[in-house]
């Protein structure tokens, strides 16, 4: 069963493996930003720290970071959206996804939300 948590900042993260995860941005984040237009994201192989810009994203409306809610190593990246960033948009939570990034212990959801507690953050 697939694990799926989410950041204050809009982000969610999808736990594939003990110490791997995916990262993209939530529809609730995509739908804000309006259409996508570039996204410009990290290299395999870079290191990020937790709180680290991990990429932008580029709308009609505004440029925007996305920090990395994890430390660890990106091991893989969604080379689709230089070319495509509008999956975004038609798929966040799928197709859109940003980077896989591998933690160096098994990954810590300590500081992410459930599903139920973005929920309620975005309905306030």
């Amino acid at each position: 069963m697939t694990q799926i948590f989410y950041t204050e900042d809009h982000d969610w993260v999808e736990v594939l493996d003990t110490n791997k995860v995916r990262i993209g941005i939530t529809e609730y984040a995509q739908d804000q930003l309006g259409d996508i237009v570039y996204v410009e994201l990290p290299e395999e192989g870079d290191d990020l720290d937790a709180g680290d810009e991990l990429g932008t994203v580029e709308s009609v409306k505004s440029v925007s970071e996305i920090l990395s809610p994890l430390t660890g190593t990106v091991t893989a990246v969604n080379d689709i959206l230089e070319d495509e960033p509008e999956l975004v948009n038609d798929d966040a939570t799928g197709k859109g996804w940003f980077i896989e990034l591998e933690t160096e212990d098994e990954v810590d959801t300590s500081g992410l939300l459930s599903k139920e507690e973005y929920a309620a953050l975005i309905e306030e």
